[in-house]
């Protein structure tokens, strides 16, 4: 019943310069602005994917919580969101499997530039259900504006997001059997840990027991994000340019891939870019 990964929801003190961070680390512009009681959002909607920037806005409850969260833990990612396409049957399904999953609610929002509406149903899971990530569900009525190019070089779609876990096989059991995603990498390494990856439309929900790193054993945390792009030293050019602080390119864990680091302007989002392998003819 999940089709793919949404949107990610990252959270920002200031709504400005969240989108001018993420138009420079993307090479693109907004796809969409707009503003809700107590909160203002811009949305850069790629490929296969939406990055959500939310902040504060006014006073009031919801204003209060979004600053209450971002006091606690600073700027980063928050939520998950996944499209569905049959809303009403995974809330059936999440509510069977122990997710307590809230009652089904409209939502909507207006583009401040064009004056074009998106409108669609949701709901969510309990937050202590799935161990501290917050986690919505979303059926869309309509599709959402691409972000165009604004430089050389673009992010082209999201490759993985990261979830940090201290119990590797809860997550299993959440994200795969709950969930219904395709895991389709269970490896550890002395090094860095266990790894898992769960397929999410075309792209990967990885999950992430390090070794050493010691961590609340009943809280998981969204942790990162890694940004595909067709040519990473292209790429990086560009970001340096840009004055984003960006290592040099290094062979990635999958063979052909190449990545590179991010230290900067990602709004406190640990951040990879990643080069796929070549592709192979077929024979």
């Amino acid at each position: 019943m999940i089709v793919g990964l949404d949107h990610v929801v990252i959270l920002v003190r200031d709504i400005e310069a969240g989108a001018a961070a993420y138009a420079a680390l993307l090479g693109r512009k907004p796809a969409w602005r707009s503003a809700d009681e107590g909160s203002e959002s811009v949305l850069f909607t790629l490929a296969n994917m939406s990055a959500e920037l939310l902040a504060p806005a006014g006073s009031g409850i919801a204003a209060d919580r979004i600053r209450a969260v971002l006091e606690q833990d600073g700027e980063g990612l928050a939520s998950l969101c996944f499209r569905v396409d049959d809303i009403a049957g995974l809330r059936r399904r999440m509510d069977r499997l122990g997710l307590r999953p809230e009652g089904i609610a409209d939502g909507d929002s207006r583009d401040a530039a064009t004056g074009r509406t998106l409108r669609w149903t949701r709901t969510r899971a309990a937050t202590d259900a799935t161990f501290g990530v917050r986690l919505f569900f979303l059926e869309m009525a309509g599709a959402r504006p691409g972000s165009d190019a604004i430089a050389d070089a673009p992010v082209t779609s999201l490759d993985h997001v990261v979830v940090e876990t201290a119990e590797p096989d809860r997550a299993a059991a959440l994200y795969g059997a709950r969930l219904g995603l395709d895991m389709r990498l269970d490896r550890s390494h002395p090094d860095w840990g266990r790894l898992m990856f769960f397929r999410c439309g075309d792209l990967i929900v990885e999950t992430v027991c390090r070794a050493g790193k010691r961590i609340d054993p009943q809280r998981d945390r969204l942790w990162g994000l890694s940004w595909r792009v067709d040519d990473i030293e292209a790429a990086r050019t560009r970001m340096l340019a840009a004055g984003i602080d960006v290592s040099e390119a290094r062979k990635g864990r999958k063979p052909g891939t190449m990545v590179a680091t991010i230290r900067d302007g990602t709004c406190g989002v640990p951040t990879l870019l990643l080069q796929p392998a070549p592709q192979r003819a077929p024979s």
